[in-house]
Parts: structure tokens; sequence; C-alpha cells
């Protein structure tokens, strides 16, 4: 056969085409839909999403509301402030929402326009500890969160009255419906000077009234709530060991009245200026020394002129009286040498006599401290 023959040869058939290849990533065969397991599988899986979100959510809200309970909740806004007063904070404490009060605030509920602020100061903080929140319930728009304490070593209790003040961002912010002050209305006898907490205080500085303040007019001075006030008096006249007044109900009146007595000091400088009265009393050579308590009365006439001395010296006993001091009846004794001549018969008897007598006085203070003691006789009162 020549080259370039095609084979014929009968029977025998030519293979078919071959099948032409798939293109590049493209995978050849049947597209199928998935099967049951796939679906219930994919159910399942979505199921499962689900569950979380909602956890997820859920605990979102839940730390939300932690927070909020923390940090933004009535309960907190008064932990915050009660903390203040225990780290001695008390210009921050002032700064809260609702605790300064005006005038107006004063007199529309019944108390003193006139309050001091002189108390509204760290130096005149005591002690406050242990404290907690024991209650919080809601009445409208006021909740009411009661906490327990101990100021300076007392417990106490204290109920504030708290409402909605706004908001920072979705944080609730709160303020005081009714300021936690209080006013606290001190009388004190017996002394323009006295102590409280250790924080000394002028009434003439402090009252409205300036220097013309009256020793016995109540000096009404705000303080914080809660707060224990220990009120004393420590100066070279007059002492007290002091009062303890606590303050724990908001915006309410506290009367506060205390006697300070004459210190030791005080009686022995009093006692010296008596004994100097009655002894230049005793100079006089009269037989009734002029503004003196004792005295000496003849009918007849003298023939000399009659001699004074003190046989015995009055013990002096000083007690509050008002505001001021007064000088307890004592007894005392002068002695008296005189002649006396008979109007009778016109002898000549010598007297030589112990004369009784008693003594009294009153003691006023000038505003600069200064005593002014008047020496009288028998108490007619």
């Amino acid at each position: 056969m020549d080259q370039g023959a095609v084979d014929t040869t009968a029977g025998r058939a030519s293979p078919p085409p071959a099948a032409s290849a798939s293109p590049p990533g493209v995978t050849s065969g049947v597209i199928r839909p998935p099967s049951k397991r796939s679906r219930r599988r994919l159910a399942l899986d979505l199921a499962l999403l689900g569950v979380v979100g909602v956890l997820l959510v859920a605990a979102v809200a839940a730390a939300l509301g932690a927070i909020q309970q923390q940090f933004y909740s009535p309960t907190a806004f008064v932990e915050r402030y009660v903390g203040m007063l225990a780290d001695g904070r008390a210009a921050e404490a002032l700064t809260v929402p609702g605790v300064a009060v005006d005038s107006a605030a004063l007199e529309e509920a019944g108390l003193p326009t006139t309050a001091s602020e002189a108390l509204l100061r760290e130096a005149a903080l005591a002690p406050l500890s242990k404290a907690r929140v024991v209650s919080a319930e809601t009445d409208g728009a006021v909740t009411r969160v009661t906490v327990e304490y101990e100021a300076g070593g007392y417990p106490g209790t204290t109920t504030f009255s708290v409402e909605r003040d706004g908001s920072i961002g979705i944080a609730p912010t709160w303020r005081f419906a009714t300021s936690p002050l209080a006013v606290m209305n001190l009388v004190v006898r017996g002394s323009m000077v006295f102590q409280v907490n250790g924080f000394e205080v002028d009434k003439r500085q402090v009252s409205i009234d300036g220097a013309d303040a009256e020793p016995l007019d109540p000096l009404p001075l705000l303080v914080f709530s809660p707060g224990l006030y220990s009120v004393s008096v420590d100066t070279a006249v007059s002492a007290t060991p002091g009062v303890a007044v606590l303050s724990d109900s908001p915006f309410h009146s506290i009367p506060v009245e205390i006697q300070a007595e004459a210190t030791g000091e005080f009686v022995a400088v009093v006692q010296e200026k008596v004994e100097q009265f009655l002894t230049a009393c005793a100079t006089q050579e009269v037989l009734q020394p002029t503004g003196c308590p004792f005295g000496y009365v003849v009918q007849d006439r003298i023939e000399s002129v009659p001699r004074w001395s003190m046989s015995g010296q009055p013990t002096v006993i000083v007690e509050p009286d008002g505001a001021g001091w007064r000088i307890v009846s004592s007894e005392a004794v002068a002695h008296i040498e005189v002649d006396i001549r008979s109007l009778f018969d016109g002898s000549v008897a010598h007297v030589s006599e112990d004369v009784p007598f008693i003594v009294t006085g009153s003691i006023t203070m000038s505003p600069d401290g200064a005593a002014t003691i008047v020496v009288t006789g028998p108490d007619t009162r």
C-alpha cells in the first residue's frame, strides 16, 4: 500500500471522539439539593447562634444594670455623700446636688434664716464610720434611702430623700429632695466662746448681731447629717465637760443648751479680789465703812477712831447667773477696836469685838473677757 492511503478495512469502526475537558476551576458533575441531615445541622447552628446572641444581650443588660446600681443609683448617690463626710471632705459634700440651702428654703422649713455656716467645715467634723445602706424605698418620684453608721463611736440611723436630677448620656443623675443639713440652735451659758468637736467658735464672730450678740440668745448653726457634734467650753473663766449632739434628721432643728461652770482658776481670782476689797474696807476709820458689807452700830458716843481688821475672810463660791456669775452668800468676820463713852454715866468702855457679816456679789463679763466684780451685803433675792 502506498503511503498516505486510508485504512478502509471492512469491519473496523473509528473510536468516538473524546469528551472535551472542563474549563479550569469548574468541577464537572451533577448539582444535587442538600440532604435532610445537612438542613437539620444548619438549623441547629442557627439556633445556637440565636441563644448565644440572647445570652450576650442579657449579659450586657445585667452588666449595665450592675454598673447603674453601683454608680448611678439613689443608694450609690447617698453612699458617695456619706463617704465624703467620713473622709472629712466637707467642702465637696456641700457641692453635692441638694445639700446647700438658702434663706428661702430655711424659712419655708421653719428654720432660722440667719443660721451660720461656721460648722460646715472639716475641722468641725467628728469621725464617721461603718456606714451602710440598709434599705431603699421608692414612693413616686422620691426614693428614701436609710443608712446606718457610727458617728464618733455612737450608732445612728438617717433616712435621706433622693429624687431624679437628669442624666449623663444614658446614666441617671440624682439630688437630695430634702437637704441633709440641719440647724443646731445652741445656747451656751457662762461663755461667749465655746468649742464644737474641738473647733473654737466665738459667738460674736458668727452671730448676725456681731459684737452686740446677746449671751443667752440661741445661736443657729448649720450642721451636716449624719454627724456628731460635741459642744464644750474650756476657757480660763469657765469650763464644761461638753454635750454630744447627734444630727441624724435632715432639715430639722436641734435645740442644745449647756451651762458652763466657773473654773478653779477663775474662782481663785474672785477670791483674791473679794479679800482685797474687804481688806480695803477695813482701812476706813468709821463705824460704817462706805460701800462695804459690814459695820458697827452704837447708841453712845465714840471716844476713839474705830479700827477695823479682817478676822475671817469668806470662802468664795461662784455660780452661773444668767449671762454672768454671782458670788454665793458666804460668811465672813470683821474685827473692830473702839472706845465708847456712855451717854448715861459718862464712863468709857473699850470695845474689841468680832462682827460677823454676809458677803455676796455679782460678776459681769465684758466683751474683751474682763470681769467686773461687785461685792455686796446679804442677798435679798
